[in-house]
């Protein structure tokens, strides 16, 4: 049996990873690290939070007693780092925490591995490796044509992007120092289930089911490459199992639209389906974001040619398949907007 320590496993990607490994193997442990920081919510984990495969710890990756303490009580064989700030707006306000959990954290997660793998001389023990999941934004922006490649030079444009570059150089430099084995993944826009409404899909879905004004950047024609989160999970568990040591690996749903198409589809499919009464009307366009890059495209020929990999939800049918797990799901979504779920954890947890 595998033993996976993920960090950020709370949270929107993370929590879909866990679900969809436990569902697919019985053959692994997974042991979920978190903060619990405002997006981290271990109510998308009920599903799976009394399988015997599966543990919670809450701790920050920060936190060097608390990451040594997981590597000395269990043999991690695999770390996959989820763990990050991630919203843009709030790197901008406050790029100091941005530093600190996604370029301290991510150095830290790194020497407990390498110092708990290490057979001595830069050697490690067989089969064990770390994954850093992390985000085409490190490329910085694409004119009208081209795409992303993992040979495209890193130009991160905002404190968010900076600081993933940051974190994905230093784990190549820890493979190029010490020989630690690692992949890096370079993932487009996810959506799916779960996932914190500060982003722009179930954003704009709970302001139209709240008849609220729908924000929309500058003249909402920033251009974005969609994956379905499964899609992504997908890719991660290929690229743990079968990635090449040290290699990059971008992921890539092949969806491009504007932003301004994304909110279009979500009033007319709540229009279709909910309320009648909603409409383009609600859309309120904001002064643009600062540096906000104007489109972003991934090529992920690399990863479906080494492992086999392509985007199997196209965006017709997972934008569906998303609005509809939020109309199923708006006690899920209350408790979110309502903070009500960071008291789930003193619920279930406490006195364990």
């Amino acid at each position: 049996m595998k033993t996976y320590l993920v960090t950020g496993g709370a949270g929107f990607i993370g929590s879909n990873f866990i679900i969809y490994m436990l569902d697919k193997y019985d053959d692994v442990k997974i042991i979920n690290v978190d903060a619990l920081t405002y997006a981290g919510n271990l109510e998308n984990l009920k599903s799976v939070e009394n399988n015997p495969n599966y543990s919670f710890v809450q701790a920050d990756i920060r936190d060097d007693k608390a990451i040594s303490e997981i590597f000395a009580e269990t043999q991690i064989d695999y770390v996959i780092n989820f763990a990050a700030e991630s919203h843009v707006d709030r790197s901008i306000s406050n790029p100091d925490i941005f530093v600190k959990t996604n370029v301290l954290g991510t150095v830290n997660l790194l020497n407990n591995a390498k110092k708990a793998w290490s057979i001595g001389d830069d050697q490690y023990r067989d089969g064990v490796k770390y994954l850093q999941v992390s985000t085409d934004e490190v490329y910085g922006a694409l004119g009208d044509e081209g795409f992303f490649m993992e040979t495209t030079p890193l130009d991160p444009h905002s404190p968010y992007s900076a600081s993933k570059a940051s974190s994905d150089l230093f784990v190549k430099a820890y493979h190029d120092t010490y020989k630690f084995p690692i992949n890096i993944t370079r993932c487009s826009n996810n959506y799916g289930p779960f996932q914190f409404p500060e982003k722009l899909i179930p954003l704009i879905m709970n302001n139209t089911l709240s008849h609220k004004d729908l924000p929309v950047y500058g003249d909402g024609m920033q251009i974005r490459d969609w994956l379905y989160v499964d899609d992504h999970c997908k890719a991660i568990d290929m690229v743990i199992r079968g990635g090449v040591d040290g290699e990059v690996y971008n992921v890539g749903g092949h969806n491009e639209r504007p932003n301004i198409f994304i909110v279009k589809t979500i009033i007319e499919y709540i229009k279709e389906n909910v309320d009648s009464e909603v409409g383009e009307h609600m859309i309120k366009y904001v002064t643009d974001r600062k540096g906000h890059d104007r489109r972003y495209g991934i090529d992920p020929q690399k990863i479906k040619d080494a492992l086999g990999w392509y985007p199997e939800t196209c965006f017709e049918v997972g934008i569906k398949k998303t609005l509809k797990w939020y109309l199923d799901n708006q006690e899920w979504v209350k408790n979110v907007t309502s903070g009500e779920y960071q008291h789930y954890y003193d619920k279930m947890y406490a006195g364990k």
